[in-house]
C-alpha cells in the first residue's frame, strides 16, 4: 500500500503527484508533489498555517486559478473523472455537478445583485434542468436543509440583508443544491463568531452524514479540524508532511511541524501561560530551501534534512510522516508517556 493512499480501495478523490506553479521570476511553488486519496463519505481535514497551500490545492480540484498564470502538473481525478482534462461545457458540469465549494467569506462569494433564492434557483436549473418553479421550490428546501429560519421570506433577501451566519448557511445551500459526490469547504468558520462556528460546524457534519459526501476541509484550527474530520493532512509550504486519523495525529504526531501547531494550541493551556510557538515563519514559495522546507524552523534538524528525496516513514494504513525523524521522534513520545 502506498503512503498516502485512503483505506478504501475505489476512492472518490485521487491525487498524484499534483504540483501547481505560478508565473514569476522566480515562480511561485505553491503546492508541491502532493498526493492523497479521499474515500466516498469520508471527511479529510488538510491543517496547516496560513500561505501552506491549502486553499490552493482545493480550487485545483475545481480548476478556479487564472490557467494564463498557472502551470498544474500531476494527477487529478474526481469521481473517475481527469479533472485537468476537462474543457468547455464538460468542466462547468463538474463545477457545482460533481464537486462544489463553501468559500471562506460568503459576503465575497455571493453575488450581491441578485437574491439568495435566484442563485441557488439559477445553479439548480443550469445542472439539473428543472423549471424555474422547481428550482426555487429546491431553494426553498436547501434554506430549510441548513436550518435557516423563515426560509420562505429569506428567499428573497440579497445577501447584505442577513448576518454572516444565516449567509454561510445560504452559501452551503448553494454548493448542496445539486447534491454533489465532493465538498470543498475553504476555511467556512474563519469569519464567524464561537456560537455561530459551532453550529455550522455541527450543521456540516450532519449534512455530510445524511448525504453520504465526501468532504475536503481546510482549516488553520487544530479544533475544528477535529470536529469534522475522519483524517487529517498536515501541510507545510506546499507540501503534506504528515497524513493519518484524527486520533493518530493528534495523540502521536511525528513531524517537528504537526508537534509544534499542537502545542501552540489554547486548548487546555492555563491562564497566562505562553504558548510554545513555532519559532521563525515559513520559506518563502518563490525560494524553497533543499530538502525538508520546515528544517530552518525545526529543533531536530540534521544534515540528512537537507538532502532530497526526503525519507517517507510509514505507519500503514494511510499514516505517514515525511521527516527524517519520524520514528524517532514517535520513539521519543512513546517513552515520554510511560515515564
Amino acid at each position: 500500500m502506498t503512503p498516502f493512499r485512503s483505506p478504501n480501495d475505489t476512492p472518490l478523490v485521487r491525487v498524484r503527484d499534483l504540483s501547481v506553479r505560478f508565473a514569476g521570476t522566480p515562480p511561485v511553488h505553491a503546492v508541491n508533489s502532493v498526493s492523497f486519496d479521499l474515500a466516498p463519505g469520508e471527511v479529510l481535514g488538510i491543517l496547516g498555517e496560513s500561505g501552506s497551500g491549502k486553499s490552493v490545492t482545493l480550487k485545483t480540484l475545481l480548476r478556479l486559478l487564472p490557467e494564463r498564470k498557472t502551470r498544474i502538473t500531476g494527477q487529478v481525478e474526481v469521481d473517475g473523472q481527469d479533472v485537468l482534462a476537462l474543457q468547455g461545457r464538460a468542466l462547468a458540469d463538474h463545477r457545482g455537478g460533481v464537486a462544489s465549494m463553501i468559500f471562506q467569506d460568503p459576503s465575497l462569494a455571493l453575488d450581491p445583485v441578485y437574491t439568495i433564492g435566484q442563485q441557488i434557483a439559477e445553479t439548480v436549473i443550469r445542472h439539473d434542468g428543472l423549471s424555474k418553479s422547481d428550482a426555487m421550490a429546491r431553494a426553498l428546501e436547501m434554506l430549510e436543509i441548513v436550518r435557516i429560519p423563515s426560509a420562505k421570506r429569506r428567499l428573497a433577501n440579497y445577501p447584505h440583508e442577513m448576518s454572516g451566519g444565516m449567509r454561510q448557511r445560504a452559501m452551503i445551500a448553494l454548493a448542496l443544491a445539486c447534491r454533489p459526490k465532493l465538498l470543498l469547504a475553504d476555511e467556512p468558520t474563519t469569519a464567524l463568531d464561537a456560537t455561530v462556528q459551532i453550529q455550522i460546524l455541527l450543521l456540516l457534519r450532519d449534512l455530510q452524514k445524511e448525504l453520504g459526501m465526501g468532504v475536503i476541509f481546510v482549516t488553520h484550527d487544530i479544533g475544528v479540524a477535529v470536529e469534522v474530520s475522519d483524517r487529517l493532512a498536515v501541510m507545510y509550504a506546499g507540501s503534506f508532511v504528515e497524513t493519518g486519523s484524527v486520533k493518530d495525529v493528534i495523540r502521536d504526531a511525528r513531524h517537528p511541524y504537526s508537534k509544534g501547531l499542537l502545542a501552540a494550541n489554547l486548548v487546555g493551556a492555563a491562564p497566562g501561560t505562553r504558548l510554545d510557538a513555532v519559532p521563525g515563519a515559513p520559506p518563502p514559495l518563490n525560494a524553497l530551501p533543499e530538502g525538508c522546507s520546515f528544517a530552518p524552523r525545526c529543533a531536530h534538524a540534521e544534515t540528512a534534512c537537507s538532502m532530497s528525496p526526503l525519507p517517507i516513514w510509514n505507519g500503514g494504513n494511510g499514516r505517514w510522516a515525511r521527516c527524517v525523524q519520524a520514528s524517532c521522534l514517535g520513539a521519543l513520545a512513546d517513552a515520554e508517556s510511560t515515564s
